[in-house]
């Protein structure tokens, strides 16, 4: 079970800035009942398609930023919720505003949700295509809409609605450039990085193409996969290795 949200704040130092981010953190999450309620939806559905899951005892705190967002293993989750107070907090993770997007409170279960997929998806070290990379984070992203099943894909991206309605009505357009360009099978990192990694849009394809593009075309392409797998488990899934036959299939 969560610890309660009060609990889990640790005695915060005299520093009137970190105990102002405290104050202002409660008030992003003013309901612990709540966030222990969607904890245990999460957890609840980690053990349904992973029998072995089982639920890490969590803890909350404001961590001043000095440490990292999320923390997970198999026994201990720790969520710095600092890192998810919002936009409306006196100070903010020193990160560029493309990312920051992201940390919300409404972001801080898909945050959980693809953190807690890296124990279950498997990829071969050896793999290092733009393809794989895409599969890849196509396989974290599915993970966590299958944890959050209501959660709309532009809170899984950290897209706005607008670079969201953009990108399904030319997903096309972003699939013929990833084929025109003969990316899929490119090892560069500084392509991977360009498509995959974290930027605040794409140029090559479009000004308004957001980054990390090839996380969501790579979410398409497992969607159309276990489309054509009716009776592909979240398990068989996540232990597949191999994005070229995921890709074929």
């Amino acid at each position: 079970a969560a610890q309660d949200l009060e609990g889990g704040l640790p005695q915060l130092a005299t520093n009137a800035a970190l105990q102002q981010v405290g104050r202002e953190t409660a008030a992003a999450f003013p309901d612990s009942a709540a966030l222990r309620r969607d904890l245990g939806e999460v957890f609840r559905r980690g053990h349904q398609y992973f029998p072995d899951f089982r639920a890490p005892l969590t803890v909350t705190y404001i961590s001043g930023f000095l440490n990292k967002d999320i923390y997970v293993n198999d026994s201990l989750l720790v969520l710095s919720l600092d890192w998810f107070a919002g936009p409306k907090a006196s100070k903010r993770p020193d990160l560029p505003q493309y990312m920051l997007r992201r940390y919300t409170p409404a972001g801080l279960l898909p945050t959980l949700a693809q953190n807690v997929s890296s124990k279950y998806n498997r990829h071969e070290l050896t793999a290092n295509t733009m393809l794989d990379a895409m599969v890849h984070a196509g396989k974290s992203l599915y993970f966590a809409s299958q944890m959050l099943p209501c959660t709309p894909d532009s809170l899984l991206m950290g897209y706005t609605k607008r670079e969201m309605i953009g990108l399904e009505a030319n997903e096309g357009k972003v699939w013929g450039h990833f084929l025109e360009k003969n990316l899929l099978y490119s090892t560069t990192p500084f392509a991977l990085q360009k498509y995959v990694g974290e930027r605040p849009n794409v140029p090559e394809i479009d000004k308004t193409c957001p980054g990390r593009v090839g996380q969501w075309v790579g979410l398409q392409i497992v969607r159309k996969y276990v489309a054509e797998h009716p009776d592909m488990t979240l398990g068989r899934l996540m232990a597949e290795k191999d994005a070229q036959r995921m890709l074929n299939e």
